[in-house]
């Protein structure tokens, strides 16, 4: 499984003409998720995300993390995350789950998430055309991926 994380002063996400979901200052967090991922997985991510000291203190020292800030959290899968660009010009994304497997992980990932944060957060919609707009931060990204946390 593989983050995307944006610390953002604000963000939202729009399908059909629609905003699905928006959030003030917190993280936009987008979510690729492949066939070999687990419940195990989600509950690292899910901890490294809420607990990633990345938000400043007092002085200006990146100390808080979302959860000691109170920050919202908005989190939009996206398949392209996997992609392979080794061969060609066309990505391949061979690597990204199917919706059979990939929903129940997403939506398992949105309850962990939730109860990490100890509030509901804003999510987009699964595997539709959603336009995303944000504000970053700092600018702050930082990639994970749970493949590499041994």
């Amino acid at each position: 499984m593989k983050v995307v994380i944006q610390r953002v002063e604000r963000a939202s996400v729009t399908v059909d003409n629609k905003i699905r979901g928006s959030i003030g200052k917190g993280l936009l967090v987008l979510v690729g998720i492949e066939d070999a991922d687990t419940k195990d997985d989600i509950g690292w991510l899910s901890g490294k995300i809420v607990n990633l000291r990345i938000f400043d203190d007092n002085n200006g020292v990146m100390n808080l993390s979302l959860k000691d800030s109170g920050g919202d959290l908005l989190l939009i899968s996206q398949f392209t995350l996997h992609a392979s660009t080794k061969k060609g010009n066309r990505p391949s994304y061979i690597k990204a789950s199917k919706p059979a497997i990939a929903i129940p992980l997403y939506e398992m990932m949105i309850c962990t998430l939730e109860k990490e944060l100890g509030k509901a957060i804003a999510t987009g919609e699964f595997g539709a055309d959603m336009k995303v707009e944000l504000l970053n931060d700092g600018p702050v990204t930082i990639v994970i991926d749970s493949r590499n946390k041994e």
